[in-house]
């Protein structure tokens, strides 16, 4: 389910207006998230790291109103509910595209993943599905690389509002675990402000 959003009304139509004419709208910040709890919660639970921390992460996006807003036709919509595309490597190094659906329940949420990676794991290629959907983030795990700065691929003629968001190699320091969180995002769509917000809404999640 999706909402209109009247850009006659909107506060911030100029804003939207400015950053649409853009070659370029997407802009991104590089920051570094406590895992710790985290990570302690997954092995609790005997659950991959992976499924739990996007599971948080697409909670997180979930809870932040800006997170949610897509550009179509150019028209500014809020999606009730966001899922993820998340990159699934397979044995012979590549990977493939999923389709992963949000669910509150961790435990469905988690089965259902499990469903999705196997699926992906024996396919090749890179679109092993044909049916994405606007209301869904970009998602990428890099646990080979401590990254301090990322940036994506993208066609500038190919019409895209989907924030990108990609996570780096847990590390440790003075008995906390850590990772760093890229997260990119249309500037038509959300500022500073909002991105500090989904990045609060995201350690807070990780440390329930």
């Amino acid at each position: 389910m999706r909402t209109v959003v009247d850009l006659t009304t909107w506060n911030r139509r100029e804003h939207f207006d400015f950053f649409c004419k853009m070659e370029e709208p997407f802009y991104g910040v590089v920051v570094e998230i406590d895992a710790t709890i985290a990570y302690q919660e997954s092995k609790r639970l005997g659950y991959s790291f992976f499924n739990y921390y996007l599971y948080r992460t697409l909670e997180a996006v979930n809870k932040t109103e800006a997170m949610r807003l897509r550009i179509e036709d150019g028209q500014v919509y809020l999606y009730d509910g966001i899922d993820a595309s998340a990159t699934i490597m397979r044995a012979d190094k590549t990977f493939g595209f999923s389709y992963v659906f949000y669910n509150e329940d961790y435990k469905a949420f988690n089965g259902d993943l499990v469903e999705e990676i196997n699926r992906v794991q024996n396919t090749t290629g890179l679109m092993t599905r044909t049916d994405f959907k606007e209301n869904i983030i970009h998602f990428s795990a890099v646990p080979f690389i401590k990254f301090s700065s990322i940036s994506h691929a993208r066609s500038f003629t190919y019409p895209d509002s989907c924030p990108k968001i990609s996570v780096g190699k847990l590390y440790e320091r003075n008995e906390r675990m850590y990772f760093n969180v890229s997260v990119h995002v249309h500037h038509g769509l959300v500022d500073g402000y909002h991105l500090g917000q989904f990045i609060d809404e995201l350690q807070r999640c990780l440390d329930q």
